[in-house]
């Protein structure tokens, strides 16, 4: 029973060691990521595309914020655009596209 529990335990200290191995090389393979040196030209064009997908990425979700209603809104709100938008299924008043009121 003893021998059993001390090749339990020898078992684990290889894969705890194991382990520490490869976050060591993961960190290292980070570090020297982080060395090498980026022209100014490649920095400046994945700051580029960083931010063009964040601009979209803040288009997508206002866009999702819009469409995501819980319920329809009830007579006298301002902000439908179509008479599905409205419980009373009523959407009146502006141009179409436009917000309008629910009737």
């Amino acid at each position: 029973m003893l021998n059993q529990h001390l090749n339990n335990c020898d078992l684990v200290m290889r894969s705890l060691k194991h382990e520490r191995k490869n976050m060591n090389h993961q960190f290292d393979e980070l570090t020297k990521g982080l060395a090498q040196s980026v022209t100014r030209r490649a920095a400046l064009k994945k700051f580029g595309v960083g931010l063009a997908g964040m601009a979209l990425a803040c288009l997508g979700l206002t866009t999702k914020a819009e469409a995501n209603w819980k319920t329809c809104l009830p007579s006298g709100t301002y902000g439908c655009r179509h008479s599905g938008d409205c419980c009373s299924k009523q959407c009146v008043g502006g141009f179409e596209g436009f917000l309008k009121f629910c009737a």
